[in-house]
């Protein structure tokens, strides 16, 4: 029999796994932009287009995720820790003087990010205490300038890519 595996420890363990920082926003029930940073972001499928992301169950924003149907994932660039770090808190107004538009579904779609997608909600899964969201992607924007803040080891870092 195995011994249990201590949070503590398996959350160290995966830091060990570099990852790009996302904002993924929606609205709420009021059409109030809703947004939070993630790094549990990955596509799932070319044909459908799809990508996917995981929510703690205990977030604030949970509703406003499952409840709307439609979210967009906005991928950072270097330079956007302060952005990043904005929308890593739970409550507080994020959105004070963030540039921003709206595509078709209303989704915030944030300024000078790496890339876009606009994706209506396929498909949410249970997983364990997050909740697991598929979206089909609807509408996208890429960027090819600039390269991508990335996550590892509790810390922000950038990779030399051109």
């Amino acid at each position: 029999m195995s011994k249990p595996i201590d949070t503590r420890e398996f959350r160290g363990a995966l830091g060990n796994f570099a990852t790009g920082v996302t904002i993924i926003t929606t609205v709420d029930h009021d059409g109030d932009p809703v947004g939070l940073t993630a790094s549990s972001f990955n596509w799932v499928s070319k044909d459908p287009p799809l990508i996917l992301f995981s929510l703690d169950k205990s977030a604030y924003s949970l509703a406003a995720f499952t409840n709307y149907r439609h979210f967009a994932v906005n991928v950072l660039r270097e330079g956007q820790e302060e952005l990043s770090n904005r929308f890593a808190v739970s409550l507080g107004d994020k959105w004070a003087g963030i540039e921003h538009s709206v595509w078709d579904s209303g989704c915030p779609i944030l300024e000078d990010c790496l890339a876009s997608f606009e994706c209506g909600i396929r498909n949410t899964y249970d997983g364990g205490d997050h909740m697991i969201f598929v979206g089909e992607v609807l509408k996208l924007f890429s960027q090819s300038e600039g390269r991508p803040l990335v996550f590892h080891r509790g810390r922000y870092c950038t990779l030399d890519v051109e």
